[in-house]
């Protein structure tokens, strides 16, 4: 394996700051597609175990601190540790900087992180990685707020971002915009969708409207579903999505796994040919089982490019004898960032300006950036299913376009 000095370490996009490993991105999906809903659950890692009273509560020993509340007991215990693990690799690979984690146990509840970070901000910390679920989130930020101190969180759920609250996770409207902008450049122009009723498709939906809007296409039909029961609003589309009088010719379908499997028995038995309207959803597609639907052939995806995280989680798996969720490569790359911006910047180091570079940064997942209002913009690959299998159709981009276009 490649020394740390220089191959581990990636760009700031127009600056030319060293950062975190590698210009490539990941597997996919919120959790490599295992996730089934947008936040992540302890069973995200089982071969993690979760951190003992022992674990060290600092990483490093440089005078800028940054406090990491992640759940190292209760729910997400797994996925805690995983993140905590990640974050001591990065300060492994960046060769001793001058940061030190303060590591903070928030319980997997809002009244934990909020202690959490009372106590970093209490012991020194300038800036606030983590929390992971989304009420932890909006906990951690309340305290730090009121302390002028940033948040960067994990959480995907885009509506606890705000200004000084920041979102490095993968979030699903960023997929959604970039799979609807590669449909209509290959020429598709008029979209259909069918899309559970719950917290997911609330939020891909409001996005979908946005993007099929603001690339001049026709939006031609949205059907809603209850979870498991998607049978009753494929017949109400079908008029629109199946035969040679089919209105429309993209069929956004934002469903996990477990959903896809009846969504997809309920399209082939009403005559859906993927051939003819192409199925294009996010990147909770990713995953072989998705892969093996019939209906689902051809069809398209928005997700991170794949050599980024292989590369991490061999380096994980040598470091602490496990597999890695998905989501540990957000901890490497926020620790990184730090170590980076601490070297760089001085006393601006953690500024709303700094943070929020419309340039970006890159890392293990690739080019991402942080908008002023919080949310994330990321570099993500296109990929359609072909035989059972994913394959690129477009790469992920190494710079990023203008937000929200």
């Amino acid at each position: 394996m490649a020394s740390a000095n220089g191959v581990r370490a990636g760009l700031l996009i127009g600056v030319g700051l060293l950062l975190a490993a590698g210009l490539s991105g990941c597997i996919g999906g919120p959790d490599g597609g295992r996730l089934r809903a947008p936040e992540p659950r302890a069973e995200a890692a089982p071969a993690e175990p979760a951190a003992s009273a022992a674990a060290p509560a600092r990483i490093g020993t440089g005078s800028v601190k940054v406090a990491l509340v992640v759940p190292l007991t209760g729910p997400g215990a797994a996925v805690g540790t995983a993140l905590r693990n990640a974050a001591e690799l990065a300060i492994e690979d960046f060769q001793k900087p001058d940061l030190q984690i303060l590591v903070k146990d928030d319980r997997g509840a809002p009244d934990g992180a909020r202690d959490a970070t009372q106590a970093a901000l209490a012991d020194g910390a300038e800036l606030v990685l983590g929390p992971l679920f989304a009420a932890n989130v909006q906990s951690a930020a309340l305290v730090a707020r009121a302390a002028g101190k940033p948040v960067i969180a994990f959480s995907t759920d885009a509506s606890v971002a705000a200004r000084g609250t920041y979102l490095l996770s993968f979030l699903p409207q960023a997929e959604v915009d970039r799979v609807i902008d590669e449909a209509v450049a290959s020429g598709r122009r008029s979209f259909a969708a069918l899309i559970p009723e719950n917290s997911y498709g609330n939020a891909v939906e409001a996005q979908f409207r946005e993007a099929v809007a603001r690339k001049g296409a026709r939006l031609v039909g949205i059907e809603r579903y209850a979870p498991g029961n998607p049978t009753p609003a494929v017949g109400r589309l079908s008029g629109l999505i199946i035969g040679p009088g089919a209105q429309a010719d993209a069929l956004f379908l934002p469903e996990t796994r477990d959903g896809l499997a009846g969504v997809a028995q309920a399209l082939t038995k009403a005559g859906f040919a993927p051939s003819r309207v192409r199925p294009i959803g996010t990147a909770v597609w990713n995953d072989p089982q998705v892969f093996a639907l019939p209906a689902l052939q051809g069809g398209w995806f928005a997700a991170p490019g794949t050599a980024g995280f292989a590369d991490f989680s061999q380096r994980y798996q040598a470091r602490f004898g496990a597999v890695p969720p998905r989501v540990a490569t957000l901890a490497y790359d926020a620790v990184s960032l730090m170590a980076a911006l601490s070297r760089q910047y001085g006393s601006q180091r953690f500024a709303d300006t700094t943070l929020t570079n419309p340039s970006g940064f890159s890392g293990i997942d690739g080019t991402f950036r942080f908008r002023p209002e919080g949310a994330s913009d990321r570099a993500l690959a296109v990929y359609e299913i072909r035989s059972g299998a994913p394959a690129v159709v477009s790469p992920a981009p190494r710079v990023l376009g203008p937000s929200g276009t």
